[in-house]
């Protein structure tokens, strides 16, 4: 353990040598991203901010707008989901699994886990009821437990559909139920060896006929070989009824929230990129997901631009690789999305919220707030809208990092906040 606390110490001020400051990080937003030179060869500057309770503060929101916490000492929130009669599910967990790691990897997750809860994740849907609609969700209890990591989360005629790190499930559920009758149904295992990216995000087609699951890479960029990523880093489509899946789309290295877009069914996706190739590459993006298309991941990024580290190469794969729609920076760690509806307001009625996890690997932290990405024309258009910040303080501390975001369609945003175990709602005023 000495020699990997002198080796990872060692990278990081290699790092931090080189690289210096962070750059500008509005040069690597919007659909066509200014991109520096990879810096190859160095190990990521390894950077969590002190985390530190809310206390009395809470995050800031624009005005017009309030910001309340709902529901607090959770077991780790990490997405949402609303549903028909008001009642929110969240879904609560940790997974991944430390076996097999390469030593790097091994010193990436300490680091990581040192900027987050402390917690032991449920492994349970909590559900939260506000029974008159004041604003307080008077009851907060355990819907189902004894889940596997779950992350993801959906619903279509009166099934509950719920991604475990392991396998997709499927529970019963009748309008204005606090507890599921049972154990859960499986629809169909998901890929759970090594689990280096363990998330497994859910959304479902508007005729409820298919879900859509989105799985991570088990490594940053195939360093444990090719047998590793079978089915991985991608999106597949799951048969509703009878858990029978293909892959939707491929070369996505991890795509960690999904959404389907209210009046033209399309797949949307935040995805998660490469580390290693310094602070400002690669960006993670918002991207439209087409049916049989490829992203990149290995071989290239945004684009046709080649990551040489790769072996073997794939000039085919690179030359067919489909350039996402829009750059979100790069680290900030997107790990929620969702449409806005006009009950949002004038200014936020068209476009999706993003929950920017945050960074870990660069010397000057970015994300840890949650953006607005507006639309016009089905697309994104224009620079992003800061929506709920102040999870990082200006005192370089953290007081919740945000994950999953929901649009309830009475016009509220819903955030899971992993750091602090509370799950806040913003309102208009």
């Amino acid at each position: 353990m000495r020699a990997l606390h002198a080796v990872s110490l060692l990278s990081l001020s290699l790092l931090l040598a080189a690289c210096g400051g962070e750059g500008d990080p509005t040069q690597a937003r919007g659909p066509d991203p200014k991109l520096p030179e990879p810096q190859r060869g160095l190990l990521p500057s390894m950077k969590i901010a002190e985390p530190v309770a809310w206390g009395q503060e809470k995050p800031t929101v624009p005005d017009g707008f309030s910001i309340s916490a709902i529901a607090s000492d959770l077991k780790i929130p990490r997405q949402s989901l609303v549903l028909p009669n008001g009642d929110i599910l969240v879904a609560e967990g940790r997974g991944g699994s430390a076996a097999k790691l390469k030593p790097k990897d091994v010193i990436a997750s300490q680091i990581k886990a040192k900027g987050n809860t402390q917690v032991k994740g449920g492994n349970r849907l909590t559900l939260l009821r506000d029974a008159d609609g004041d604003g307080k969700y008077e009851l907060q209890t355990v819907f189902a437990e004894n889940l596997n990591a779950p992350y993801g989360l959906a619903f279509a005629d009166g099934k509950l559909y719920v991604a475990n790190q392991d396998a997709l499930v499927r529970f019963d559920y009748r309008d204005g139920q606090t507890k599921a009758d049972g154990p859960p149904v499986k629809l169909t295992d998901l890929p759970a060896e090594i689990n280096h990216h363990w998330t497994k995000a859910l959304t479902i087609s508007p005729d409820g006929r298919f879900l859509y699951v989105g799985i991570g890479s088990n490594s940053n960029i195939t360093e444990r070989g090719l047998e590793v990523e079978i089915d991985r880093a991608m999106v597949w489509e799951v048969d509703a009824q009878t858990g029978a899946h293909r892959p939707y789309a491929t070369g996505l290295r991890n795509p960690t929230a999904l959404a389907v877009q209210p009046g033209t069914g399309q797949l949307w996706t935040v995805v998660n990129e490469r580390d290693e190739l310094g602070p400002d590459l690669v960006p993670d993006y918002l991207t439209s997901v087409r049916d049989g298309g490829f992203y990149g991941w290995p071989y290239s990024y945004w684009g046709q631009n080649v990551d040489d580290r790769v072996r073997p190469q794939n000039p085919d794969k690179v030359a067919a690789a489909i350039k996402p729609d829009y750059s979100l920076g790069s680290h900030v760690a997107a790990l929620g999305v969702d449409f806005s509806t006009a009950a949002m307001g004038q200014g936020f009625a068209e476009g999706v919220f993003v929950g920017e996890h945050g960074s870990w690997n660069r010397p000057n932290p970015v994300g840890y707030k949650v953006i607005f990405v507006p639309f016009s024309n089905g697309k994104p258009a224009g620079e992003p809208i800061d929506f709920a910040t102040g999870f990082r303080g200006e005192d370089g501390k953290t007081r919740g990092r945000p994950v999953g975001v929901t649009v309830d369609p009475r016009g509220a945003l819903i955030i899971a906040d992993d750091l602090a175990n509370t799950v806040w709602r913003v309102t208009r005023n």
